[in-house]
């Protein structure tokens, strides 16, 4: 919770203000009692016209007050609440781009989408009701039982007996109204995650005809959710009907104790009518707790799972002043005797890997799937760190590079490609946002994807879909290779990024690579890319099995012998 409220500090003088006027307020609900009293004790009893004007007018003037505080005070409520969720808003989506890879996936991504919009606006609401009326409330309690016992202490006795009681059961019920609200939390992320997967997964969805399956799924999550807010539900609404019962028959005893008090002349029906005022006041206000209550309890539980974020760990350690911080200037690489695993594994996917690519050099990354290759490119732009083992780039240990200085300096691709609702160009210049269109189109042409992109209807101001629905699997690899060569990278990573590309595309985007001064890493399956690098890795299951040049390793391995001997195989059946 402290993380949250160190939000609202900018905000104390608006909060401060916000409360004055909240208390002006209060204090015209508290004296419009006392003040009826007097018109009916002093006025109406006596048939006093004077004196009900008088207090009428007094009446009038105070609500006016009180009307005008609680338009400024909402003014100043909005401002608090709305710059408080603007703020945490900014942070979480700032801390979600600095949480290290091995905590990031802690957080399901359906989650992290609850957190930053639902659970802020759920806490956004709970401070704009916490300066608007959340503590004029419990005051009005407080303070209004002491102005009916003013008014007269025996008749108002039974109200300052009762209400403490029923404050005590609300307390209890919102201890258990939090844990039931957090689990509410819960399954609307997982009823999220599985909208989630479902508009991802559309088109195999409907090609595998699986919509009476994945509404049954959707039906059940949604069910759950269903059940647990309405168990939560019924928490409350079982229990504030049993407060205004027992209110209610307060509001009669107090009635029937007035009645008795008048006829022995203990006291006046302005006096009883005050205390039932007062009481009538304070029952009312429990439907308005009850609804406090439920804010509280969804709004500790959002601001619990908020913090879970903000409090996550920062990426890797960027101490390293940028003025004095290594700059990539060759590109040489050393793996030496590196091992890494993943958080909570208990083995390493890479194990003693020890190799060596040089300035300018062309290294391939063969191995079968689950053999550790995507493991090995995330250790050189510290995505992750190894768990073992020195990894050095230009002769310096990699952990003495400022992370922001070496990512600058590193073309990636992931396997995986990640397009974003823009034009093309934007796409292309998301890999650095001050180059020229000249340089796009260089970059776009070295990737083998100019011609194509001229060919869209508006050339490089096409819009890209989400995800890029509207190009092809080739297309869209082509525009990442594109974004990362606009960075103009000592250091190219390649993911298996031209998986998806023909045998005449991808030889003319190798030799323009070539003509690149950085050193070039490529995870593929394909023995021609294997064939035109410099050098080749053959991992399994973690291990570096075999290393060196095409002709080196069709000697000196059985495996490698053996893809090749497969791929050859199937060019043929194709070409039969």
């Amino acid at each position: 919770m402290r993380i949250i409220m160190s939000f609202l500090k900018p905000y104390r003088v608006a909060m401060v203000i916000a409360l004055l006027l909240m208390l002006v307020e209060l204090m015209v609900e508290l004296f419009h009692p006392l003040l009826m009293s007097k018109v009916i004790d002093n006025g109406i009893v006596h048939q006093d016209l004077s004196v009900v004007l008088f207090w009428g007018g007094v009446m009038i003037v105070i609500s006016l007050l009180g009307f005008v505080g609680g338009i400024v005070n909402s003014f100043f409520a909005a401002h608090v609440s709305q710059n408080f969720g603007f703020e945490i808003r900014k942070s979480l989506f700032t801390k979600v781009q600095s949480i290290p890879f091995a905590q990031f996936n802690q957080f399901q991504t359906s989650s992290l989408i609850t957190r930053i919009t639902s659970d802020v606006t759920q806490l956004q609401n709970t401070v704009f009701m916490g300066l608007r009326i959340m503590m004029r409330a419990p005051l009005f309690m407080i303070f209004g039982m002491v102005m009916a016992m003013m008014v007269h202490f025996k008749v108002a006795l039974i109200l300052v007996v009762i209400t403490p009681l029923l404050i005590l059961l609300l307390v209890w019920m919102m201890k258990r109204a939090f844990s039931l609200f957090r689990s509410v939390q819960e399954r609307l992320d997982q009823t999220n995650g599985v909208l989630r997967e479902n508009l991802m997964g559309i088109r195999l969805i409907k090609a595998l005809v699986r919509g009476n399956h994945e509404i049954k799924r959707f039906s059940q999550t949604n069910e759950a959710l269903m059940d647990r807010t309405m168990a939560a539900l019924r928490l409350i609404e079982l229990t504030i009907p049993l407060l205004l019962l027992v209110m209610n028959l307060s509001i009669l005893f107090i009635l029937w104790s007035g009645h008795l008090q008048v006829n022995t002349g203990d006291a006046t029906i302005g006096q009883i009518v005050a205390v039932v005022n007062y009481a009538t006041r304070i029952t009312g206000l429990f439907s308005t707790i009850s609804m406090l209550v439920m804010a509280l309890s969804r709004a500790k539980a959002s601001a619990t799972r908020v913090a879970e974020v903000l409090s996550s760990p920062e990426d890797i350690d960027n101490s390293v002043p940028v003025s004095a911080a290594h700059q990539i200037t060759k590109g040489s690489i050393v793996f030496d005797n590196v091992s890494f695993r993943y958080p909570d594994m208990t083995e390493d996917v890479l194990k003693s890997i020890s190799f060596k690519a040089r300035s300018g050099e062309t290294i391939a990354v063969l191995g079968a799937t689950g053999s550790g290759k995507t493991s090995l490119f995330q250790l050189i732009p510290r995505l992750y760190e190894s768990t073992q083992g020195r990894i050095r780039i230009d002769g310096h240990e990699i952990r003495t590079f400022n992370p922001s200085v070496l990512r600058s300096e590193i073309g990636y691709v992931p396997q995986e490609v990640v397009l974003f609702t823009g034009s093309v160009k934007e796409n292309i210049m998301w890999g650095c946002d001050n180059a020229t269109m000249e340089e796009v189109i260089e970059a776009a042409q070295k990737a083998q994807i100019h011609e194509t992109i001229l060919s869209l209807p508006q050339q490089y101001e096409t819009i890209v879909g989400q995800k890029g629905v509207n190009l092809s699997g080739g297309q869209k690899q082509r525009i990442s290779i594109a974004r990362a060569l606009l960075r103009k990278p000592k250091l190219l990573l390649l993911d298996d990024s031209t998986s998806a590309l023909d045998v005449r595309t991808e030889s003319r985007l190798l030799e323009a690579l070539r003509t690149l001064r950085c050193t070039t890493l490529i995870i593929t399956q394909k023995i021609a890319t294997a064939i035109a690098a410099d050098t080749v890795l053959l991992l399994e299951e973690g291990s570096l099995l075999a290393s060196g040049d095409h002709q080196e390793l069709l000697a000196l391995s059985a495996l490698y012998r053996e893809i090749v001997q497969s791929q050859i195989r199937e060019e043929n059946v194709q070409h039969a």
